[in-house]
């Protein structure tokens, strides 16, 4: 598992990812999913909360977003985009893998930038298994991994199968 951030940590984060999506908008990499109005989407490591905004809007008010991370600063930073936002269709889930969600609730699971930090992807994977419908996806991007590690790290569980590629994601079915 990974462990929380600093709060110098976080915040130096968070600056350059406020930077990073002036410039390349996170919508670029959520439209290649295939997230639609209604989805439940789960943000596995939310972070900064750089996909809050784009996703709410994608699913709109029938979706639901669940943004979980294992830092309290990034469910705060959240909870602060929501409210400024007004978005009414996204719960904060601090945890560092149990969601307490009931099983088969999620159509899309996104694991952004969050793989190279788990020293053992096993139990994330797990809970990400049982969470998604049995036509779930599981996006993954991670800019610190080759893309042929992260379909390494995904696939050797047993639980996932390579469904596509995208330019900017990886994505995966449930075995």
């Amino acid at each position: 598992m990974a462990e929380s951030q600093s709060k110098f940590g976080f915040s130096l984060m968070s600056f350059t990812f406020s930077i990073r999506d002036l410039f390349f908008p996170r919508d670029n990499i959520l439209d290649e999913v295939g997230i639609n109005e209604g989805d439940f989407v789960l943000d596995f490591g939310c972070g900064p909360g750089s996909y809050i905004v784009p996703l709410a809007k994608m699913v709109g008010e029938k979706g639901r977003i669940y943004a979980l991370d294992i830092n309290p600063l990034a469910i705060e930073r959240g909870r602060k985009i929501m409210s400024k936002n007004r978005l009414l269709n996204v719960q904060f889930i601090l945890s560092d893998c149990d969601t307490l969600l009931p099983d088969g609730r999620i159509d899309f699971a996104l694991l952004y930038d969050t793989l190279h930090d788990l020293s053992d992807p096993a139990p994330i994977l797990n809970e990400i298994y049982r969470l998604l419908k049995p036509r779930g996806i599981l996006s993954c991007n991670d800019h610190h991994l080759k893309r042929s590690e992260i379909i390494a790290k995904v696939t050797e569980s047993g639980l996932f199968e390579l469904s596509d590629e995208r330019k900017k994601t990886i994505n995966f079915a449930r075995v």
